[in-house]
Formats: structure tokens, sequence, C-alpha cells
């Protein structure tokens, strides 16, 4: 199933002031760390967020744009950044925060006349409408069917005359709702998502919900595996080995085994889930700890014996206390383990620790005392070096030049509290 054509639900968090709100006119605070909401979301099987800023002076909004940078990198769904929108400039930092769409507000003029402009420049599957009245899909109904991907109704006083004339898929935001009202609207083939009460109440349940609703015949976004249990080929326990590693860094964490009941619980939960050899019982990781792993990705090797299990790890994968279950060294030859990739980020950390513990004599902390002109004119001069040693045909000079520059790239990453992480989120964007 193209996951583009399930109906998506969506919650969205109210920002203010650095916290999460209970809503457009409501500033009871529900969360104090909206980007620890925004991962409970994800982590919860929601399909998107919206993040709407009410924020209302630049200031504040500056201040908006970093907290929806943070909630972006923990929600590890799409997000849609909305609100205090003025200018292309506004929709330009809402995408380089890391928003997968950014939202125009229809009931402001201003929002309306660079609808064009911004979808020309960023993309219109990354430019949704957000409207408050039917008459603003009315009034622009042509703009929006050419420069707009999706419009977000906010209201649901207007729900039925915009399912009648609406021409683009509706996000629709509703109160708390009964189920029989949900599955009813996701049933109208141009409502592609709820979003709201209905949907930040029911976070928890999102997973039976999705399950109802596929038994009412609306497309959902549920992960029907490729292989069924029955596929896989079990030891003489009836269990399926699984080696589990951590989906980024690649580290193996752990291993341990699943039965049908731990497999398909998995699949439907997107949590690892396990079958304990020395209990007899079904285990989901992190119950008791916290320390969940979420499931990005399973294969079966060669044979379909064994499980591979990418996840992203919270905490500790070991009962020990130790990120991995594998630290017991049993023999270690001398060999290069260098992995450039994890060269910069360990180049990266001894600068950061420099700059909480200062060493006496590090041209570092040189360069930290200097401050920021200090380092960007040491940046400067690094990049004219490599622009001088291009010229020479010996290709060693450049070689040098270049890491040169990169380790004063990293000095101002660390000054200006930027992460390898975020430069490779950005480049994998573009």
């Amino acid at each position: 199933m193209n996951m583009d054509d399930c109906k998506k639900f969506i919650p969205c968090i109210y920002l203010l002031e650095g916290k999460a709100v209970a809503g457009f006119k409501d500033d009871t605070v529900i969360n104090a760390r909206p980007a620890e909401l925004a991962r409970f979301y994800g982590e919860n099987s929601a399909d998107e967020l919206i993040v709407f800023d009410l924020s209302e002076d630049d200031a504040s909004h500056e201040a908006a744009l970093d907290m929806i940078k943070s909630i972006c990198r923990e929600a590890q769904i799409p997000v849609t950044g909305a609100g205090n929108v003025r200018r292309m400039e506004d929709i330009k930092k809402l995408l380089y925060a890391g928003c997968a769409k950014a939202a125009l507000n229809y009931s402001k003029k201003e929002n309306i006349d660079i609808t064009r402009e911004v979808s020309q420049k960023f993309g219109k599957e990354k430019i949704i409408a957000c409207v408050e009245d039917v008459s603003e899909i009315e009034a622009n109904e042509a703009l929006l069917s050419e420069f707009v991907h999706q419009v977000l109704l906010i209201s649901e006083r207007s729900i039925k005359r915009t399912i009648e004339i609406a021409k683009l898929p509706v996000i629709v935001s509703l109160p708390e709702v009964s189920l029989d009202k949900i599955i009813e609207l996701l049933s109208c083939e141009n409502i592609a998502g709820i979003t709201g009460s209905a949907i930040n109440e029911n976070a928890k349940e999102l997973v039976d919900i999705k399950d109802l609703c596929a038994g009412g015949g609306v497309r959902v976004q549920t992960y029907e595996p490729a292989l069924k249990w029955e596929e896989l080929k079990c030891n003489s326990d009836g269990l399926v080995p699984v080696v589990v590693q951590d989906y980024k860094t690649l580290e193996v964490l752990m291993v341990a085994y699943m039965n049908k009941k731990a497999y398909l619980h998995t699949l439907k939960s997107g949590r690892m889930t396990y079958y304990s050899r020395s209990r007899r019982q079904q285990w989901i990781k992190g119950e008791t700890s916290g320390h969940y792993q979420y499931v990005k990705e399973m294969k079966a090797d060669c044979d379909k014996d064994t499980i591979l299990a990418k996840v992203a790890q919270v905490g500790a994968a070991c009962h020990t206390g130790n990120y991995s279950c594998f630290f017991n060294e049993i023999i270690k030859k001398e060999y290069d383990a260098s992995n450039p990739l994890m060269i910069f980020e360990s180049v990266l950390n001894v600068i950061k620790d420099r700059k909480v513990h200062p060493k006496e004599g590090s041209y570092t902390n040189y360069l930290f005392d200097k401050g920021i002109d200090k380092i960007l004119k040491k940046l400067g001069e690094e990049a004219t070096e490599i622009v001088i040693a291009a010229k020479n045909p010996n290709a060693n000079e450049i070689k040098y030049e270049i890491s040169d520059f990169l380790y004063h790239m990293m000095v101002l990453m660390v000054e200006k509290g930027v992460s390898w992480e975020e430069i490779t989120e950005e480049l994998d964007k573009r």
C-alpha cells in the first residue's frame, strides 16, 4: 500500500513561550517539554505532527524556531510548522528548522499573497494552506489548486461544506469526538487526515484506533510484514533469534528471541517485544526500565532463521547500564578501526570537551578565549589557503589545508552549538 494514500492521524502541539499549551485560546500548560511530547507522539504511531507557533513578536518567534528545531529532531515523524508567518523568510526558517511542510494562514492576506512565491521556491509538496472558514477556500480555489499541497481546516463548523467543494486533500482539526465520527470522516475521499484534540487525547490508543479504522475499510498506515511468521524458520524451541542494532550507528546492542506472539506484537506496537526463555513469557523491552526500543527496520537473513532489527534505543540496551550488551572483551588484535564519519564526531567531541574543561596551552582554548571574531578570521584564512593549494599540482597540500579548515569549522560549530547530526540531516534533506 502506498503510504501517501493512507489516512493520517496527526497530533498537534500549540507552542507558546517554549511550552506546549492546551490550544489557540487556552494557554494552560500541558507539557513544559514540547520536544519530549513530540517524541511521545512519534513513538505511539502518529503519522505526522503539526506545530502551531503562537508567539506574537520576532524575538519570541526566533525562540520558537529553536524549539521547533528540537521538536523535528525528536519527533522522528514529518512535522508541519504553522503560525507567525508574515513573509517568505518565515517559511524558509520553518523548513530549515527541519519541518517537512510549512503552513500559510489564509485568514491573512499577506500569506495568500506569497503563496505562489514560496511554492515555486520550495516546492508545492511543502506548502499547505491553513483555513478557518470555507470561504477562504472558495475565494482562492485556483491559487490553492496550483500552488498548495493540502488544506488544513482548523474549524469543525465548515467540515461539511469543505468536503463538498475541496479539490485538494484536507486535514481536519477535531475536538474530542467518537470513533464512529472519525471513521465516517476518514471514509470521505478528500479527507487526508485528522488532527486536534481528537488525536492528542487518544495518542496512546492510536495503534488500536488504526486497527478499528482498517476494519471499517479505511486505508491507514499499518505495518503488514512482507514475511509472515510461518515463513520464518524457528529453532527447536519454536523461537527465532533477533540481532538488534542501533539504526544510526549500527552498533550491535543485544541478541534476544521472538516467538510468534512477540513477533506480531512488535509489528503492531512498533516496540521491540521478545520471548524470555528463562521466564518463559513475552516481554516488551523497556517496559520496566523505560528503555524502549522503537522499530525502524526488520530483515530476515538468507535462510530466514534469524532477524536483524534496527531500532531507536532509549537509554541503555543492557540491564547492566551499558549501552550495548557486548562489552566483555575476549581478545583484541591491533587494527585500524577508523571510520571516516566517526572521526568527525570524535574530533568534535574533543573540541566540545576543551570548551567545558579548558586545558592550559590548548590552541582550541586559545580560539575560544579570543572569541567568535578570531574563530571567523582563522576560518577565512584557512578557506583562502584551500584556494591557493588547489592551484598546486601536488594533491597533498590541499589535503592538509582542507583538514585545517575542517578543524576550525568544528571550533565554530561548537561555539555556535551546531552538531554533525544537524549538518548531515540538512544535507540529506537537500
